[in-house]
């Protein structure tokens, strides 16, 4: 452990552990605050791509910082064996569920106006300001949107995010089956709207408690998610607003031309009204 780490911050229990790292919780004695620090083993990083990432994943942090719904990054310690990032610690655990978005979705159904407030809309904050730095995060998926004690919404991991420029094409296969979106399955190059792919991914489990592409295996899921095939069963979608099944469909756009970007989703009537968009045939 850095020894200028341990000097400003007494090191606490393990709370998590990755394929590169463990995070323990850690206590600054100047500002009396907790806080989350994510340590890295070098050894454990098998290729030059693993420590390009893992550089990068302090750097983007630290370029998307200031948004009250992206974990923030306080400091990074490095020595000949550890790469260290203290970070916000999120651990909101509640009656609202667990700490992450995860834990919450496979326990219950969402209402539309808590889909909305307090996940959709701080989600699809966090990605706008994401974009507007020039970052995409690349792998929005539950286990990756957190909780603070206040309930507050937190995108996190950017161990897979990448910097785009003037044009903003991307390459590379990352994500996680069920959320990527289908361009970057077939290998194209795509662009920042995957991130929004995958919110509404994420937006449909939550007002329906299943996936919209499945598959009994990752090959299955791929296929299902390559068809594109966007349905609303009536057994699960039977009280979902036609407003919510409408931003679906532009979040779940196959063409990525005519997909909606994060600005266009927060400007949507469902997410501005607070998911209290409904008609009397809404609820026939």
């Amino acid at each position: 452990m850095s020894e200028s780490l341990k000097r400003d911050y007494q090191i606490g229990e393990e709370i998590g552990r990755g394929r590169f790292g463990t995070v323990y919780r850690c206590f600054s004695p100047v500002s009396g605050e907790y806080f989350a620090c994510k340590s890295i083993e070098k050894k454990l990083l098998s290729d030059s791509i693993d420590k390009e990432c893992l550089e990068k994943e302090a750097k983007i942090m630290q370029i998307v910082s200031g948004n009250p719904n992206i974990v923030q990054i306080l400091n990074v310690y490095e020595d000949d064996d550890y790469l260290h990032m203290v970070m916000e610690l999120c651990d909101g655990i509640s009656a609202h569920g667990g700490c992450d978005l995860y834990e919450r979705i496979t326990k219950r159904i969402f209402s539309e106006s808590e889909a909305c407030v307090s996940v959709m809309n701080p989600l699809m904050e966090a990605i706008a300001h994401c974009h507007r730095r020039g970052v995409a995060h690349r792998d929005i998926k539950p286990d990756n949107i957190l909780f603070d004690r206040r309930n507050r919404l937190k995108l996190a991991d950017f161990g897979s995010a990448d910097c785009f420029h003037e044009g903003g094409v991307m390459r590379g296969i990352v994500g996680t089956p069920y959320y990527v979106a289908p361009e970057v399955i077939s290998g194209r190059d795509y662009n920042k709207k995957i991130d929004v792919w995958s919110a509404g991914v994420i937006l449909y489990i939550m007002l329906s408690g299943i996936p919209p592409f499945y598959g009994d295996s990752a090959t299955e899921i791929f296929e299902a998610v390559l068809r594109g095939n966007l349905r609303f069963p009536t057994r699960v979608f039977h009280s979902v607003s036609s407003s919510a099944k409408d931003l679906l469909r532009r979040m779940l756009c196959k063409d990525v031309s005519k997909r909606f970007t994060a600005e266009q989703v927060l400007r949507h009537p469902w997410i501005t009204s607070g998911g209290e968009t409904r008609s009397m045939t809404d609820l026939t």
